[in-house]
């Protein structure tokens, strides 16, 4: 397929989905590293809190002119409202990106089975070509009943041609055995379950049909948005200069802010303050002093990459409970004159 073609058939499609903070993003990073440099890849990716930040973190280090194409769908799970969310942006997505292959990454709060419900429908059927359906665990969690118990988690598993067990430099000799068991009872029979660290999977698990099957799941999940509502993450920032935007569910809160590109982080205090944060999962995007930086927390570490740029200062923060002082120690990290 190239730019110039006007039918968009048979896209090859891959979902990437796993809990929250086990390393989807960086997968499909990783995998973006091997594209082909002659294909054009589609990513469209959901996030659970409104105010959206894989967008510029993925933008920050691939972009349209290296043939990769982004578009973002915050606020919760993204087959939610009969699917409009999703289907407008993944039109919009496949219109402009012509794809050779389309990467999508649900939420970790999301519902994989009820996403892949949206792809199979008849107005995709000619459109998507549904490869390998990719699941990343984290085997150090299958020790904790809020994971095993929860739904969405077995439900991520249940749905998977490949689980990847991921972190794998992490693990106890005996969480390999636990994840080969769990999936076993949990999964297709003819899952493959592999491990890895850092998201490396190899391009090739991509390719190959997917054994999954839908259409007798029914759809208890709804949304109290309406596909015609302006997303918070599109919003026009008030006169503040900031915004903030809040979301809960499955068990999990968030809360989350943008900043006017005028707003300067101290590189140093903002570290801090992203290092004394307590919660299951923090991703954001920082105008700095001195360069534009990204930041990834899970319960293992804080990460910072240098990026090439970013349209304004994002961040979310998805945590059982929420702090009422992170906002004045964020408002603090600005630097005298960026206010």
């Amino acid at each position: 397929m190239t730019a110039t073609d006007t039918r968009i058939e048979a896209v090859p499609t891959n979902v990437i989905t796993g809990f929250l903070g086990v390393g989807k993003t960086s997968a499909i990073l990783h995998l973006l590293k091997s594209k082909p440099d002659n294909e054009r890849w589609a990513v469209l990716v959901n996030e659970f809190g409104e105010i959206g930040v894989d967008g510029s973190l993925f933008e920050g280090q691939h972009n349209e002119a290296g043939n990769v194409f982004i578009r973002e769908v915050p606020g919760g799970c993204m087959c939610c409202a009969a699917g409009l969310p999703m289907q407008i942006a993944l039109n919009q997505l496949l219109s402009l990106a012509k794809p050779d292959r389309l990467l999508i990454e649900p939420t970790g709060l999301g519902h994989p089975i009820e996403v892949l419900e949206v792809l199979t429908a008849e107005y995709y059927f000619n459109v998507l070509a549904i490869q390998k359906i990719i699941t990343l665990v984290d085997a150090r969690n299958l020790a904790d009943t809020r994971y095993t118990d929860h739904a969405t988690f077995n439900q991520q598993i249940a749905i998977a041609d490949i689980i990847v067990g991921n972190k794998q430099d992490l693990y106890l000799p005996e969480d390999k055995a636990q994840l080969e068991t769990y999936a076993k009872s949990k999964a297709l029979s003819e899952v493959d379950v592999i491990f890895t660290e850092h998201g490396q999977l190899p391009i090739s698990a991509l390719e190959g049909s997917t054994g999954a099957r839908v259409g007798s799941h029914q759809h208890h999940h709804h949304s109290n948005k309406s596909a015609e509502q302006v997303s918070l993450a599109d919003a026009p920032l008030p006169e503040s200069g900031y915004l903030k935007a809040v979301n809960q569910g499955e068990g999990f809160n968030s809360i989350g802010w943008r900043f006017d590109a005028s707003k300067t982080f101290d590189r140093q205090a903002l570290f801090l303050f992203l290092s004394g944060v307590f919660a299951e999962r923090l991703k954001a995007v920082f105008i700095t002093e001195i360069g534009v930086f990204g930041y990834n927390l899970t319960s293992d570490a804080l990460t910072e990459v240098e990026l090439d740029d970013c349209v304004e200062s994002r961040i979310e923060i998805i945590a059982s409970e929420i702090s009422d002082q992170w906002e004045e120690q964020l408002l603090a990290c600005i630097v005298a004159g960026g206010q």
